[in-house]
């Protein structure tokens, strides 16, 4: 077996409401533009090929954006090595899915793909988001070795972060026994003791100062035929749905933007009919006998808010401040700030968010709020 991960999966399906108005249903959170002028998502490619897998990179998204994440991905000629291009156009593939079935149903789709492609192949997975900052890239290829190792070893592989601060923003994982003598795992690999909902503030602190929690990064590890096996057993009317793949040919795959994609396959429409949406943290890892941790060396952060995307960039741009000091700007348009301090303004798309920094909480009903007056 390969000592990495063979294939790739970036799930890319979002909707990015907490960073509205820059971020909307048809240009999410994933093709926001960072400082350096890449995008979430094409940052989360270039992770990928820096894994360097000896198989496919599968895209999951949503039918709306395709044409978007092609040309996304298409423009990524202009900036990676010819060598990571030409993996590009041979084994990245992005797949539409028929309509939203949180993440439990795509990577099980996923799986079927692989397995179908290449049968003879045991298929070792890593699962990424498409909107996460990550750095730097050597220590994270360096954290995945340790976890394709405990995937092929037959694990659920979770990738755990150190906390910082007391988040009450992230799930966490409670770290049990070390797999290094259950396994001959590496020393950083652990059982998972439990896994924590997002915490109350003082909840958040206990587990901080206890060193015994870590956030969960919602990144995984599994082998293709390890997740359908558990797929069947914990959750088996999903794996009944897909069964109509066990008997079916692969699909066309087709160029748009010069970019590999597959949209129209009978069998994964036929599954995705009355598939139940679950989030795979639900279905599998909370659930598993084999669920282990990886404690993470890389820096991670979701970008799940303004606060958060503001540490992204070191200036303003297209801002003139007044007496005003502690005002982050992202703006299409020049913006004056006279005589404030501590806010977030936001003009994008026609659209404009003044918010006090710390306040990033109310935007789930401040989208709410925008869909049913305007």
């Amino acid at each position: 077996m390969s000592s990495n991960f063979t294939d790739i999966v970036i799930l890319a399906g979002g909707f990015g409401e907490r960073l509205w108005p820059a971020s909307r249903p048809d240009f999410p959170k994933q093709f926001l533009s960072l400082q350096n002028g890449q995008s979430f998502l094409q940052s989360a490619v270039l992770r990928s090929l820096a894994v360097k897998p000896s198989g496919k990179i599968l895209i999951l998204t949503r039918r709306d954006i395709l044409e978007e994440m092609t040309s996304q991905c298409e423009k990524m000629k202009t900036f990676v090595s010819e060598a990571d291009w030409k993996k590009i156009c041979s084994d990245l593939i992005i797949v539409a899915e028929p309509c939203a079935r949180h993440t439990a149903a795509p990577l099980l789709l996923a799986s079927k793909y692989l397995n179908n492609s290449d049968p003879d192949k045991v298929h070792n997975i890593l699962v990424l988001a498409s909107d996460h900052i990550i750095t730097p890239v050597e220590r994270f290829t360096e954290d995945c070795k340790k976890a394709a190792e405990a995937s092929e070893k037959g694990n659920f592989v979770c990738f755990a972060i150190k906390p910082t601060e007391p988040s009450t923003g992230y799930g966490y994982i409670k770290m049990g026994e070390s797999m290094k003598e259950i396994q001959n795992l590496s020393e950083d690999v652990y059982k998972i003791e439990q896994f924590k909902e997002k915490p109350d503030l003082k909840t958040a602190e206990s587990y901080l100062s206890s060193g015994k929690y870590c956030w969960n990064s919602g990144m995984f590890g599994f082998t293709a035929d390890f997740f359908e096996k558990e797929m069947a057993l914990y959750e088996p009317t999903i794996a009944s749905d897909f069964s109509v793949f066990n008997k079916t040919n692969l699909p066309e795959i087709k160029l748009l933007n010069g970019i590999k994609y597959v949209k129209e396959w009978p069998a994964m429409e036929k599954a995705y009919e009355n598939v139940k949406s679950i989030a795979v943290d639900n279905a599998i890892a909370e659930r598993t006998e084999k669920a282990v941790v990886v404690k993470s060396t890389f820096g991670w952060d979701d970008v799940g808010s303004w606060d958060a995307f503001e540490k992204l960039f070191d200036k303003n741009e297209n801002t003139v401040q007044i007496e005003a000091k502690d005002n982050f700007v992202y703006s299409d348009i020049p913006v004056a700030l006279c005589g404030v301090e501590g806010l977030s303004v936001v003009i994008k798309n026609g659209k404009a968010l003044v918010m006090k920094k710390g306040t990033s909480g109310f935007m789930r009903e401040v989208v709410k709020q925008v869909k049913e007056n305007f």
